[in-house]
């Protein structure tokens, strides 16, 4: 099997044919040509004692835009963008080799991962608000920080999370209301707004809508979509169309039928992934012909 790594240029942004390409479902993606990367890996691998889950991974995420993971069940996605800020750690056999780098610095090598995970926050696929007022939800990383905050200004970084999160206009006179009476979509939003509140750099979202109706994952697409614009987004998806419509780097993993291990077949911008996918399992999975 040949395992092949598509290149990612941040300057091309034409088409098939040459032409300006804008591929979406009604949205934008955004040029490249001058966006830095944030993170990247180089040369990763992942391992569960002898098993290896992933095998030389090798990709660029650029700051203040959406990448988003896709690929079949069991071809390492969620694998990867744990690893990004290290939620695997306490899990017993793990083993990682290579680098990944947050602003030219490995996060394999850090010895603060709270300080790691301030700056690279996560959104799990299941909203998990605390048995706690939105308020206190929405502090509780300021309140676990080194840092003292005065209360006007907690206050102040609580109410703005939540209008970042597109959840001020439904809570906003009610904050004192519990998290876990909210709505799916609701609750999902507010876990958002926990996660941005410490204004972390990288926002990593493990399929954020998988458990939500139509009208909460358009909601949430919405929140992505704005907040990229100080935030670098890296989502897992299953859903192809999510993936076309929010994103702007598309990166599709496989699994090695023999070794079973993840890899990333291809990766671009979601422009040509779409359009012009440079190998033919790339257009089978975003064509809906197998995974």
């Amino acid at each position: 099997m040949v395992k092949k790594v598509g290149t990612y240029d941040f300057s091309d942004q034409s088409g098939p044919d040459g032409e300006d390409t804008n591929y979406t479902a009604g949205r934008t993606h955004d040029d490249y040509s001058h966006s830095k990367a944030i993170m990247d890996t180089e040369h990763f691998n992942f391992f569960y004692g002898d098993f290896q889950a992933l095998t030389d991974v090798n990709v660029q995420i650029p700051e203040h835009h959406i990448t988003a993971f896709i690929g079949p069940s069991g071809c390492g996605k969620s694998t990867l963008l744990r690893s990004l800020n290290r939620m695997q750690d306490r899990v017993p056999s793990v083993r990682m080799e290579g680098a990944i780098h947050l602003d030219g610095k490995n996060v394999l090598e850090m010895e603060d991962v709270v300080e790691l995970r301030t700056r690279v926050g996560m959104i799990f696929q299941r909203a998990n608000p605390f048995p706690m007022s939105i308020f206190d939800n929405v502090a509780y990383g300021m309140k676990l920080s080194s840092q003292e905050y005065s209360k006007s200004e907690m206050e102040d970084r609580v109410h703005e999370a939540l209008k970042d999160a597109a959840l001020w206009n439904d809570v906003g006179d009610n904050l004192d209301k519990s998290g876990i009476a909210l709505s799916g979509g609701q609750q999902q939003r507010l876990c958002i707004a926990r996660a941005i509140v410490v204004e972390p750099d990288v926002l990593l979202m493990d399929e954020p809508c998988a458990a939500l109706d139509p009208i909460s994952t358009l909601a949430i697409e919405d929140t992505m979509l704005e907040l990229k614009e100080r935030y670098t987004i890296v989502i897992v998806t299953h859903n192809i169309q999510q993936a076309a419509r929010v994103s702007d780097q598309t990166v599709f993993m496989l699994m090695d039928p023999e070794t079973r291990s993840g890899y990333v077949h291809e990766y671009g911008t979601t422009i040509e992934m779409f359009t012009s996918p440079q190998t033919q399992e790339t257009n089978d999975y975003i064509t809906g012909r197998f995974g």
